[in-house]
């Protein structure tokens, strides 16, 4: 295979077919067996549902990009994992166990996506609590409803099509909590001009939310009560740095919590094949290769600005790869390829400010407990990261310490809330006098 593009969301499905429409063969994996990857997630054709949903924006482009790639003789998709790389030899896994096929390719494109990010707090472990993206998944993709009386929290624009997402199947989405503040994006108002289908977008979100549920913003979900499983959520109000404002705690009976603090790319192919990690993110040029030079990437890896941005960032890195599998040449893609680049520029500026407006406060670790789980897979307690921090004074080593991030999921959804609590108690201890 020439190209191999990893992920089939928006970004990674215009790179297969920039990619093959440039000449290039081309192996399209993704580990779902539809293509669209969480954005353009529907229910099942089994469901034989007419109209499982609401059209959403850019849908009837998706329809026909679908079935191009399908239809395309050079694109051959694969269901499965990436299991692992070993140089340009990509090992997929597609059945149980250790069944899988290996790849020799030229050229790879990462479209990984992102998932969400939550931070910890006092009872998230319960069952009932929920990522926002994973009670999206069931509402969109399986139409089930996480629970009958539901509460939305967190920051970002996610929040919204989670809630009218869990509103579609049944649910009563009894408040969605904003941490965030609307100045914030009203300070990032020259970077939003020209942004009219984002704009267009939240607006009609709230348009068809209106009514049905309330909206507050600078609160947010500082625990979660419950036995079995969870009864109630305290929230409360929350200043600039999220810090829980006294007196303003109140508890709201819910069978499910839905949580979102903005999210995080998935980045672990990207550190595999070598890649230059930036900020959070993948390095890349203007041609989205990474620093490992056959290798480049789309998407939320390099930056979360939406998918329009990620599907010309698709783009971009699907014709640069052809031209350096030597399919094509750049004088032959240039004019395509600097169109979908003013376009990944537009959607840059975009992403900074939406980073910027639904920035995390820096003290939102005053909600927790000592007890207060922080990693969910080793079951690990923020007093246990606070001991090592205090006896480590080195962040990267806590893992060896208290086990943080060494469970099943490798830190993928604990390791850089732990790495900031480290940092910030680390920061705190520098401060205090030495004990006489």
């Amino acid at each position: 295979m020439s190209v191999v593009v990893v992920g089939a969301g928006p970004a990674g499905m215009t790179a297969a077919l920039h990619a093959a429409r440039a000449g290039a063969e081309v192996l399209l994996v993704d580990s779902s067996n539809g293509l669209g990857g969480k954005y353009h997630q529907a229910p099942p054709e089994q469901f034989g549902l007419a109209q499982p949903q609401r059209i959403r924006r850019g849908q009837r482009s998706f329809t026909t990009l679908a079935e191009e790639i399908g239809a395309h003789p050079r694109i051959r998709r694969l269901s499965g994992g990436v299991r692992s790389l070993d140089g340009h030899d990509v090992h997929v896994r597609t059945g149980p166990g250790d069944a899988g096929e290996t790849f020799h390719t030229d050229a790879l494109v990462l479209a990984t996506g992102a998932h969400d990010r939550v931070l910890p707090f006092p009872g998230w472990e319960l069952p009932g609590v929920f990522t926002a993206g994973a009670a999206h998944a069931l509402a969109s993709g399986q139409r089930i409803a996480v629970g009958s009386r539901v509460l939305v929290a967190g920051t970002g624009p996610l929040l919204l099509p989670v809630t009218e997402s869990l509103l579609g199947v049944g649910a009563d989405v009894v408040a969605v909590l904003d941490a965030g503040s609307p100045a914030a994006w009203l300070r990032r108002a020259p970077d939003l001009a020209g942004q009219w289908d984002k704009l267009a977008g939240f607006a009609g979100y709230l348009r068809r939310l209106v009514g049905n549920t309330q909206f507050r913003t600078r609160a947010g979900v500082v625990a979660a009560v419950g036995e079995e499983r969870v009864k109630e959520a305290v929230v409360a109000k929350l200043d600039a740095r999220w810090r829980p404002v006294p007196g303003t705690h109140r508890r709201i009976p819910v069978d499910a919590i839905c949580v979102a603090h903005g999210l995080e790319p998935r980045l672990e192919l990207a550190r595999a094949a070598g890649c230059d990690i930036e900020d959070g993110f993948v390095r890349v040029d203007g041609a989205q290769r990474s620093s490992t030079p056959w290798v480049f990437a789309a998407g939320e890896a390099t930056g979360i600005a939406g998918a329009r941005a990620a599907a010309a960032e698709g783009a971009v890195a699907g014709l640069a790869a052809a031209v350096h599998v030597e399919a094509t040449t750049w004088s032959e893609v240039e004019r395509p390829a600097r169109r979908a680049m003013l376009v990944v520029r537009c959607g840059q500026r975009f992403g900074r400010a939406m980073a910027s407006a639904t920035r995390i406060g820096e003290d939102w670790n005053e909600w927790l407990t000592p007890q207060t789980v922080v990693c969910r897979c080793e079951e690990v307690p923020y007093q246990a990261l606070r001991d090592s921090a205090s006896a480590q004074r080195d962040a990267s080593s806590l893992n060896l310490s208290c086990r943080v991030g060494l469970g099943s999921c490798q830190g993928r959804m604990c390791g850089r809330n732990a790495s900031e609590l480290a940092e910030n108690l680390l920061r705190t201890s520098a401060k205090e006098p030495p004990v006489a």
